[in-house]
């Protein structure tokens, strides 16, 4: 992709190179229509022209790379000073000793040869100056381009590797819930491991992209919260409201598990009755995510979670979406609240 792109831009920068010398080398007939002397006019721009475009294109396809990208100024402005001589010289001797030859051609009285050579000299600057200006802005764009690829790259990476991070705390998880279930429901424990399988064939296959569409992902959410609750007792109750999807609107991939597991990590107790809240809301532009449940106090001897999926979720959001999300989260009494809300971007309307 990156060099069908670089092949267009080249074709562009071809094109509009032939369009400029086109236009200027049509301009002295447009400007001198009807004048007795138009095909002088024109032979005698035409040679200006010529060598313009010379000194234009030894700067900018060669010179400038040579010595200026090196650091080799001193030397680039003797090269140059030297061929601006040399082609002053030639422009002098062609348009007046081999143009003013034609016997059509009333010789107007002539300057003197100091002015010709200042005036000659001093207008040659330009096509350097542009060519320094066009290489030198192509540099930079060229520049730019290798230090965003080189920043995609990177932010593709690190999601990569959080999105990797993801399965094995969530498989580490699961296999926690079902140790749990193994001595006091045999089978509830094989029940587990099956909807756990079509849970790890989500994460392995169906996930393995940049984006996924939102009606799978609230699938695979509610096939895990349905695997949390064989664990649960009539002590706790969760209640779920996710909307029915019909539009094709694509996510990252496991953006909001971490919330689902967090939810079940605190706010379920063996003793005590608790509530465990899920409700997603989505609009034209934005999607949300609001989770309440009972802040439990981990046993210290319990290793079922890290943390690391919450702060997972917030490294993955600051890079698919800055400055477009609001994240909130607080205890109040013994609840623990939580608030997500993302603007959707525009390539996620597929």
């Amino acid at each position: 992709m990156n060099k069908f792109r670089l092949l267009q831009n080249k074709k562009l920068v071809y094109f509009l190179h032939f369009v400029v010398w086109g236009v200027l080398f049509i301009s002295p007939y447009l400007f001198s229509y009807g004048q007795e002397e138009l095909s002088f006019v024109a032979r005698r721009s035409w040679v200006s022209l010529l060598i313009y475009a010379f000194l234009f294109y030894i700067n900018y396809l060669w010179l400038i790379k040579k010595f200026i990208f090196n650091n080799k100024i001193l030397i680039f402005i003797t090269i140059n000073v030297i061929v601006i001589a040399l082609l002053v010289i030639l422009k002098h001797e062609l348009i007046f000793k081999l143009l003013t030859e034609d016997p059509h051609f009333r010789r107007p009285s002539r300057p003197s040869r100091s002015f010709f050579i200042y005036f000659d000299s001093i207008s040659m600057i330009i096509p350097m100056v542009f060519a320094l200006a066009f290489r030198i802005s192509e540099r930079w764009v060229k520049t730019e381009s290798e230090k965003n690829e080189v920043e995609n790259y990177k932010l593709q990476a690190e999601l990569q590797h959080l999105k990797y991070q993801i399965q094995p705390h969530f498989f580490f998880n699961s296999l926690n819930n079902i140790y749990s279930l193994v001595d006091i429901s045999p089978e509830k424990a094989k029940e587990t491991i099956h909807s756990l399988s079509k849970l790890m064939r989500y994460l392995l296959y169906e996930s393995n992209t940049e984006t996924v569409r939102l009606e799978k992902e609230i699938e695979f959410l509610n096939k895990y919260i349905e695997l949390m609750k064989l664990r649960l007792t009539e002590k706790t109750q969760v209640k779920v409201n996710f909307p029915k999807i019909s539009s094709s609107i694509q996510i990252p991939p496991l953006l909001f598990i971490s919330i689902i597991e967090n939810a079940f990590k605190h706010g379920v107790s063996a003793t005590q009755t608790s509530v465990i809240e899920f409700s997603m809301e989505l609009w034209e532009d934005r999607i949300s995510l609001f989770s309440k449940n009972h802040n439990f106090q981990k046993n210290i001897m319990d290793k079922s979670g890290s943390g690391i999926g919450m702060q997972n979720l917030k490294k993955r959001l600051d890079l698919l979406y800055p400055n477009q999300y609001r994240y909130s989260s607080e205890i109040c009494g013994n609840e623990f609240i939580f608030n997500l809300e993302i603007k959707l971007k525009t390539n996620e309307f597929q």
